[in-house]
């Protein structure tokens, strides 16, 4: 029921939006804005010290700040790096799954030593400033730039001490750690056992992280049980009031809003129909209809294949000039960094930190991450499209005589008129309806053609198959008779597409979601013998859901020698954080 009232309130909230920021009108406003809990996030990674040449690996989780429990709130996170100019390094956007995302992110050689800060947050967040945010230090060191200045300067107003014992607070009294033993050769195999003593107290999400332990003297990441302590009073409900600006929660998924303006007098265009469309083999399309302050707004769920977003008002009677909003960056201004400084004595270590990096970075096709494939997206919504392959057929230069001669039931309508539409014919066999003159939806490589008339003349030979079906279709508030959809042989017909009223933008994807690569030796394998091993991260595993009472895995280590740790973190389904961890031994020595 409570759930029921979040979203009934966050949904009168969003037929309103004006903005990237909503303001509060009134008292009724404000009411309804206060039945929506506030959030808060952990970010676990594998930091703090990364390379140049290594991954920063990150797993966020998401929380009603009232209850602990994984948010319903928010479909979106965000994860970001920033330096210490206050700079955005890299602002990922990630699909949250009952409260939970990961990501990575390459650290490549054009970023500079320094210290950094890891943010993880929603739009919702955001309304409460920076203390409600997650952040956590971050130290890059490229050592393939002479400039390590920032790295040796000691910053007066930098964070120069942590508590140890708040960091090595760890809590294994729900869950524990096993492996088959202690220490172990290279290239050997480990035997991981998660043991749940709680039942469902025990269950929740967490992530696995097995890794070499940092040689260099540098405060640890925040683990989730220091989270919980230092997160506990982070604010409950919005503190904004009426006539006070505030960030809306991507609620229904990625909020894609914008503004129409008359392009003569300047003033917004009201109740305007306006098209989004995202091209592509797997397009998507989605409506909306400007408000009084010619604001639009519309929300993508399923997973877009394309980073590219066509925004596109139908009337042609007036010129238009269309803008995509993009929410503000919050007010980073009292953003602190730890004082880590390097000393001569590291320049060794590092260097042959970095030598490693680059010969595990040159056998990367021997051991590639894959990107988990989403579920297709239908532009027919399930209808079965008739598919004309033209190479099978006697071709024609234009569409039209394509459509006259080639493809059955369909065919421009007002020829050489400013109402020229292409018009699917009903099957009145299939479907007992009424007759109908709705046009065709019509689709080249995915972009939505809003002005049929344009693409009479297109040239046929550069198209390689046409699909139709003739089911009714409603987008918005207008009906449609059919979709056709057009693939060029190239799919390139957005780079040159034009046209009036239109707007074509880039749209930044959610970061994909990955199966990360885990390194195997089964007897007899030969495959991996001639190439070397340098791994400093064993195991990771973003995204574990315990449910019952123990897990088992399976990894190898590597042929680099040394002191891992195996680090637990997550939180039980009632908000309870949890921290395990366990250290490993690999050496050629046999020690056990």
């Amino acid at each position: 029921m409570k759930t029921t009232q979040i979203l009934t309130a966050i949904i009168i909230l969003i037929a309103n939006l004006c903005h990237a920021q909503y303001v509060i009108k009134d008292g009724s406003d404000l009411l309804n804005l206060k039945k929506v809990p506030q959030e808060k996030a952990y970010v676990d990674h594998n930091g703090p010290l990364v390379l140049s040449g290594e991954y920063l690996y990150y797993s966020i989780h998401c929380f009603n700040a009232q209850t602990n429990n994984p948010t319903n709130i928010s479909k979106i996170a965000y994860v970001a790096l920033v330096n210490e100019a206050r700079d955005f390094i890299f602002e990922h956007k990630v699909k949250l799954s009952k409260g939970h995302g990961y990501g990575d992110f390459f650290v490549s050689t054009e970023i500079p030593s320094g210290r950094y800060k890891l943010l993880g947050y929603t739009q919702w967040m955001k309304n409460s400033g920076l203390s409600q945010i997650f952040k956590d230090d971050i130290v890059i060191i490229n050592p393939y730039l002479v400039d390590q200045s920032t790295l040796l300067e000691n910053k007066t107003d930098a964070l120069t001490s942590i508590s140890t014992d708040a960091i090595s607070v760890s809590d294994s009294s729900a869950i524990t750690i096993r492996t088959n033993k202690s220490t172990y050769q290279p290239r050997e195999k480990v035997d991981l056992n998660i043991k749940n003593y709680k039942g469902a107290l025990g269950h929740g999400f967490y992530s696995i992280k097995v890794k070499r332990k940092e040689e260099i003297a540098i405060p640890p990441s925040l683990n989730s049980v220091t989270y919980g302590n230092t997160y506990f009073n982070t604010d409950k409900e919005i503190k904004q009031t009426i006539g006070d600006s505030i960030f809306l929660p991507e609620q229904r998924g990625e909020l894609v809003y914008g503004t129409i303006k008359n392009s003569e007098t300047g003033l917004p265009a009201e109740n305007l129909p306006v098209v989004i469309s995202i091209p592509g083999k797997e397009s998507l399309l989605k409506f909306s209809k400007t408000d009084q302050n010619g604001n639009f707004y519309s929300y993508i769920r399923k997973d877009r294949k394309n980073p590219m977003a066509v925004i596109q008002v139908e009337d042609q009677s007036e010129t238009y000039t269309v803008e995509l909003g993009t929410p503000s960056h919050i007010d980073l201004t009292d953003l602190s960094f730890a004082n880590f400084i390097l000393s001569k004595e590291q320049a060794e270590y590092i260097k042959n930190r970095s030598v490693l990096n680059q010969i595990e970075n040159q056998f990367y096709s021997a051991k590639p991450d894959s990107i988990l494939q989403s579920n297709p997206i239908d532009i027919f919504n399930g209808g079965i499209p008739e598919v004309i392959a033209l190479d099978e057929y006697t071709r024609f230069p234009t569409l039209e005589e394509t459509l006259v001669e080639v493809v059955q039931f369909a065919g421009f309508r007002k020829a050489n008129t400013s109402d020229t539409y292409i018009r699917i014919g009903q099957d009145f066999k299939s479907y007992d309806e009424e007759y109908n003159d709705f046009p065709a939806i019509v689709l080249i490589d995915g972009v939505f053609i809003p002005h049929h008339e344009q693409i009479r003349t297109f040239d046929a030979r550069r198209i390689e198959k046409i699909s139709l079906t003739r089911d009714q279709f409603r987008l918005g508030q207008k009906e449609y008779q059919g979709i056709i959809s057009i693939e060029t042989f190239d799919a390139d017909f957005l780079d040159t597409y034009t046209a009036d009223n239109s707007l074509i933008v880039p749209f930044t994807q959610p970061v994909a979601k990955k199966n990360y690569f885990v390194q195997t030796y089964k007897t007899g394998d030969t495959s991996f013998n001639r190439i070397p091993d340098y791994r400093r991260m064993l195991y990771w595993n973003p995204n574990l859901n315990i449910q019952d009472s123990s897990y088992n895995f399976e990894f190898f280590t590597s042929d680099l020698e040394g002191t891992y740790e195996i680090i637990l973190n997550g939180f039980t389904t009632y908000g309870k954080p949890i921290h395990v961890i366990k250290e490993i031994n690999v050496s050629s020595v046999d020690l056990n």
